[in-house]
Order: C-alpha cells, then sequence, then structure tokens
C-alpha cells in the first residue's frame, strides 16, 4: 500500500498512521479514514454522499458526522502547518483536498539486496520504486545498505524519493555489503564511475539522475561529464571540489587538520564519530547516536575508513566542474559544518547553467534536518528533466604518443597492432594521428596512465622510443574525431616529455587519487600564449 506525503505530513494507510517532523499525530479512526480517502482523491471534488459511502460503508450516519470529522482533520493539520489550507469545502458540492500530494513507494527495510559484477568485484545494489525516471544515490564516506532503513529518518528520505522515481542504492567497493577489498585498494573516483555503470547496466537502467551526497557528489560531477549519454542529470548535496584547503580554495582543511582527524577516527572508530559535524542537530539523540556508530562500523574496518579519508583528501575536480553539459542542481545547507557553503557556491559557479539552492541548516547529512526542503528541491528538479544529452561533447582523458621526426613510420605501422592491443585492454578508443602524434581517448585517467606504460615498453623492446603526454578535459566530437583546446593541450604536452616520459597535467594527477600511481613535479610548462603555463607532473616508472 501507497504511503502519502503532503506539506510536511506523511499518511501511512497501512499503519493507520498521520506523521509530521515532529512525530505522530493522533486522530480517531473515522476521522483518519475521512483524510485517507481525501488525499487518495487529491486535487479531486469528493461530494458529502460519496465520502459518506467510503467512510462509513456499513453504516447510516448524517452530514453532522461527516462534519465533525472533517472538523478535527483541519484541527490536526493545522497544530503542525497553521499556514496551509489542506480541505477546502465546496458549498453543496462537498470537499476537495488541494495541497499537492506524492505517493511513496511501498518500500521494507528488507527490500532485495543484488550484486552487479564490476571487473572482478561484486556490488551490492537495491532498485525500489517504479518512478518515471531512474535516480542512482551515491552516498558519501561510507554505506551501508540494510543499515540506510534502520533510522527512520533515513529510510523517509529514500521512500520520498522512491516515491517519484526508481531508485537505485548501492554500496561502493569496500564498503557495507559489497565485495571487501585491501585497504591499499579501494576504489578510486574511476572504479567508482565504474561500478555506477555496472550497477545501473544490472538494474536496467541506460540513463538516470545521479545524486551525490559529500564525497559522492564529486563522483557524481565527474561521472556526469564522462558519461553524459548516461546522464539525464545531477544533484550534489553538501559537495565539494577539493577537499583540502589552497590558496585558490581558502575553505578545506588543512593537512595537519586532515591528520588530527584521521587519527582520531582510527582511534575512536565504533563510536559515533564525527557525528557533531555532520548531524549536530542529532547529536545529543542517543537513538541516533546508537544508529551511526553501528552505521560506520558495518560499512567499513577503521583501515578502510582512514584510507578512504587519506584518498577524498587528494580529490581535485576543479578543473573538471566547466565540463559538466547535463542538467545539474546544487544543494548546500548555509550552516554546514562539515563542508561549508562557499564550496557549494563554487561548484555552482564553475558549471555551465547549474543551479545553487542555498537552505537555512546546521547539519551535512541530507536526511537530517529539514530534509523536506531538500526532497522539494530535488523532485521539482527531477520531474522538470527532459532534455536530450548533448552528445558532441565528453569529458575524456587525452594520451598523444610521439616518436623523433624520423621514426614516425614506426609509430603508425610497426607498433599499429601492439598499439590497438594495448588501448583496447585498458578500455580505450585509437582516434589515429593528430598533431603527429598517435592519440587514444580513455574514460579513466589512470587507465590511460598505464596504457602510456605499456605502450612505451612494447616500443622500447622494438627498439623505439616514445614520449607520451596526457590530459583530462572536455572534447569535442568530430566525424573526423576530436578537436578542442584538450586536444591542443595533450599534444603540446607530449612534446614537453623527454622520450621514455610520460608527461601528465596537474589535473590528471588530480584525480587518480588512491591508484598508487606516484608524480614528480616537473614545473611549469608553457602552453603557448593562448593556453599560459601549465603545472606538470611526470609519473615515477
Amino acid at each position: 500500500m501507497n504511503v502519502f506525503r503532503f506539506g510536511r505530513f506523511r499518511l501511512d494507510p497501512a499503519q493507520g498512521l498521520l506523521s509530521s517532523d515532529a512525530g505522530d499525530i493522533p486522530l480517531t479512526p473515522k476521522a483518519f479514514d475521512t483524510l485517507r480517502v481525501l488525499v487518495e482523491s487529491a486535487g479531486t471534488v469528493i461530494s458529502k454522499r460519496d465520502l459518506l459511502d467510503r467512510v462509513w460503508p456499513d453504516a447510516h450516519v448524517d452530514d453532522n458526522s461527516l462534519a465533525q470529522n472533517i472538523s478535527l482533520v483541519r484541527k490536526a493539520l493545522a497544530a503542525s502547518d497553521p499556514a496551509t489550507d489542506y480541505v477546502q469545502t465546496l458549498p453543496r458540492r462537498g470537499y476537495r483536498f488541494v495541497a499537492p500530494v506524492t505517493r511513496d513507494a511501498a518500500v521494507q527495510d528488507d527490500a532485495e539486496i543484488c550484486y552487479a559484477r564490476s571487473g572482478d568485484v561484486n556490488i551490492a545494489y537495491q532498485v525500489i520504486g517504479d518512478g518515471p525516471i531512474d535516480v542512482v544515490f551515491v552516498m558519501g564516506w561510507v554505506s551501508h545498505l540494510e543499515l540506510f532503513w534502520k533510522e527512520p529518518s533515513f529510510a523517509r528520505f529514500l521512500r520520498r524519493i522512491a516515491g517519484f522515481s526508481r531508485l537505485i542504492l548501492f554500496d561502493k567497493r569496500g564498503t557495507g555489503l559489497s565485495d571487501s577489498v585491501p585497504v591499499s585498494q579501494l576504489p578510486t573516483l574511476e572504479q567508482r564511475m565504474d561500478d555506477v555503470r555496472a550497477v545501473m547496466h544490472a538494474a536496467g537502467s541506460t540513463r538516470a539522475v545521479v545524486m551525490g551526497v559529500s564525497e559522492g557528489g564529486t563522483m557524481s560531477s565527474l561521472f556526469a561529464a564522462t558519461y553524459p549519454e548516461h546522464t539525464a542529470g545531477v544533484v550534489i548535496i553538501g559537495g565539494y571540489a577539493r577537499r583540502l584547503r589552497a590558496d585558490d580554495y581558502p575553505w578545506g582543511p588543512t593537512s595537519e587538520q586532515r591528520d588530527a582527524f584521521i587519527e582520531s577516527l582510527e582511534r575512536e572508530w565504533g563510536g559515533p564519530v564525527g557525528i557533531e559535524d555532520r548531524a549536530p542537530s542529532m547529536a545529543g539523540d542517543p537513538e541516533f547516536r546508537k544508529w551511526w556508530s553501528t552505521y560506520l562500523r558495518m560499512g567499513a574496518s577503521p583501515g578502510a575508513a582512514a584510507a578512504l579519508t587519506r584518498m577524498n583528501a587528494e580529490i581535485d575536480i576543479r578543473n573538471v566542474l566547466p565540463s559538466i553539459r547535463v542538467p545539474t542542481l546544487v544543494i548546500h545547507r548555509s550552516g554546514d559544518r562539515c563542508l561549508r557553503v562557499e564550496e557549494g557556491r563554487y561548484i555552482a559557479e564553475r558549471i555551465p547553467g547549474a543551479r545553487f539552492l542555498e537552505l537555512p541548516g546546521d547539519d551535512h547529512l541530507p536526511f537530517v534536518g529539514d530534509q523536506d526542503a531538500i526532497l522539494d528541491a530535488v523532485q521539482d528538479f527531477v520531474s522538470g528533466l527532459n532534455a536530450v544529452p548533448d552528445r558532441s561533447r565528453v569529458l575524456a582523458t587525452l594520451l598523444f604518443l610521439r616518436t623523433d621526426v624520423d621514426e614516425k613510420h614506426l609509430l603508425f605501422s610497426d607498433l599499429d597492432e601492439d598499439a590497438s592491443r594495448e588501448i583496447g585492454w585498458f578500455q580505450g578508443k585509437k582516434i589515429g594521428r593528430v598533431h603527429d602524434a598517435l592519440v587514444a581517448t580513455f574514460d579513466g585517467p589512470a587507465r590511460a596512465i598505464r596504457c602510456a606504460g605499456a605502450l612505451l615498453d612494447a616500443a622500447a623492446a622494438r627498439g623505439v622510443r616514445l614520449a607520451a603526454g596526457l590530459h583530462t578535459g572536455e572534447c569535442e566530437l568530430t566525424a573526423s574525431g576530436i578537436a578542442g583546446v584538450s586536444v591542443e593541450i595533450g599534444a603540446l604536452l607530449a612534446e614537453a616529455a623527454q622520450v621514455g616520459e610520460i608527461v601528465v597535467s596537474n589535473t590528471v594527477r588530480d584525480l587518480v587519487a588512491g591508484s598508487g600511481l606516484e608524480f614528480e613535479a616537473r614545473g611549469q610548462a608553457s602552453l603557448g600564449a593562448r593556453l599560459g603555463e601549465w603545472a606538470v607532473f611526470t609519473v615515477k616508472r
């Protein structure tokens, strides 16, 4: 049976409960039935006779009984929301429930857990609801699917989303119910995108709104830029573009503050770590503290939680944000103690056409505090999506391979088979010859770097010395291949590389946090008067 929501209220016919954010609201059985019938027929005029027949199907009562129950309903609703008139009286015609009503999916906390295969790892996921559009919910830091449903506020939050969508939930690898992985192999942003694609494929979803919280917003942003054909829109709640403070990003913690948090995390794991910053309005609630402690403990080991925190500290997607070409909604609470509201503004200002919504409140977790303000905005955003994705632009990592002038023919003949094999192995796409270099594109920078290393080794075995340049940026897809500023940057980086070297832009380096790849700063490279100076790095091999 559906659960109905209107204003700040929740009506559960199966349990006979009317509730608001403040708790359950008492109603007599017949007053409850009167409200249920009105809500089920919201927007439609119901005659007095029809209401009497549906509320008292086996008894004869007069209009006065109905009027008394209508009065009880109005008083109960007004006690929590005095500014709104929910029930309209139409003289000689009947009554009409005038507030917008949504229907939640009938979700239980034992909803089926399924598994999707992503490489050699199993990813746990759930699908709830049957709405007209898919929403992939990406929780930040750690997660646990079953424990989502053990906290009433979180369960309510998810059920509300499932009421206007088909909601897809998952635990990222190494957390919750997904396969455990060694602490040294916790998922990079690139692997997390692979996991989302695997879950979407398993769930039969070809295109979805990707909704990310905190660190999940970072991954969702990257996913939207990389796979616009699979992204109907992106919602970022309490997100960030860079985790650590920098001269041009003064809001994150310093390295010392991050190290201190990790030390306390490892020492106190098993308790309600970080609750004062993430859910200050619930920090004093014993039941919520108990749930948060269990959620974290079951979601990840202390070593995994610390490793994820270290990995997140290396994330920087600032250069990716202008490449997002899908509808975007950025939501941030003004008093968020975990991630400052300026970080949300920063993101929205750099994504073309993004809408920024600042809401009151100090809580970082979106299901704590006034969740309805967030959910109302998300529902409005999702219901308004109908645009066809722009397939002419995509975020990609470009690999440029060059060799000495008198050996160029080897690169495009003797090495062609090796190049095609390695590029295919690392899930890349060979474009061909651009700016006197062999070019391939990849949807993940770590795979592109490893492919570059394999190609340099294969060429060296044939006595050919190559140099490689890599850059991640927005590319224009043309009939003949690719074009745009990112192509120019990649070509110039390859020119700056010495034979045997792999040179990458700072954008590439910032996106491979947790991959195990190491870099040495090469300083600034001049990419011409139009492109200016770029920080570049060489890959340690």
